[in-house]
């Protein structure tokens, strides 16, 4: 049985610049096999310009990694279209589509994977893509396991597939920006306020239960979705890739709690438990059972 490459997803946060710069040369120097760089909450980040994310996929490929750049999942601007067509036309690293105008200009000109925001729900879109150059897809959040038993047995062949196993997940993409809003500003003059949290804003509840983040116009949950549990039904799959989703802090623990468990024959029962300080807020698993996202059902990570 082929044990599954680790990937780390694109960082989406807004993170100061040289911040930014010092994670990926930590990152670079990981145990992860995959590394997905680029802006895709909000083209308003602008902290790093294209040509310095085209150094970082440079750099990080010299230290071994599969570099994939990742687009945007929401555009709203003809400006914002024009960068996607340089992102998908940078002729040297392959593209993460998170948004159909980029599998359009994708299509039948050079391979690509389809992000988490793209939804694939059945098998027929899983050929469709796959006859448009499609080579490895990231499972929607939202699926459960069995759904991807049922995807995995039609999948075509050539084709990849990536399932986010840690962090938080990202839910929904708006055009309003959340953090602008809650502190009384529009958007077109943010301030650039997500700065001030490099983890997102946290979200209670009235019973003061932490519920989503927001992240600029991305909705996030509080919990960090974890599948370091179920990693024997993951391989059992035949899941290709596990993503990883950055964090502000304990990234490095987290990637190696990971590869421990693929690689050096580490208890995913064990390693979970020391997972969790890791976790800005605690663990959830709901969705991968069936169930609503926030809940957790396998013991031991609540």
């Amino acid at each position: 049985m082929t044990k599954p490459k680790l990937s780390l997803g694109p960082v989406l946060y807004y993170w100061p610049r040289d911040v930014l710069l010092e994670f990926y040369r930590d990152i670079a120097q990981t145990a992860v096999d995959i590394v997905y760089l680029g802006e895709t909450v909000c083209s308003k980040r602008r902290n790093l310009s294209a040509e310095d994310w085209l150094d970082l996929a440079h750099q990080l490929e010299q230290a071994g990694k599969q570099v994939v750049l990742s687009s945007l999942a929401l555009l709203e601007a003809g400006s914002e279209r024009g960068a996607l067509k340089r992102l998908c036309g940078n002729g040297r690293f392959m593209v993460e589509a998170n948004d159909m105008a980029a599998i359009q200009l994708l299509a039948g000109k050079t391979p690509f994977i389809a992000g988490p925001s793209i939804n694939i729900y059945n098998s027929r879109s899983l050929s469709y893509l796959s006859g448009l150059g499609m080579k490895r897809w990231v499972m929607p959040l939202e699926l459960s396991r069995e759904t991807l038993a049922d995807l995995q047995s039609d999948r075509p062949q050539g084709v990849e597939t990536e399932v986010f196993a840690y962090g938080r997940m990202p839910l929904a993409y708006s055009a309003r920006c959340f953090t602008a809003r809650a502190h009384n500003l529009p958007k077109d003059d943010c301030q650039f306020r997500c700065l001030d949290y490099p983890d997102g804003l946290l979200l209670s509840t009235h019973e003061n239960e932490p519920f989503l983040v927001l992240n600029g116009i991305q909705t996030q949950s509080a919990r960090s979705f974890s599948l370091l549990g179920q990693l024997d039904e993951l391989l059992q799959l035949g899941v290709d890739v596990l993503r990883i989703s950055p964090q502000s802090r304990h990234m490095r623990k987290v990637i190696e709690l990971f590869h421990g468990c693929l690689n050096d024959g580490q208890s995913p029962e064990i390693n979970q438990t020391v997972l969790k300080p890791c976790m800005p807020i605690g663990a959830c698993d709901g969705y991968w059972y069936g169930k609503p996202g926030v809940e957790q059902c396998l013991t031991g990570q609540s």
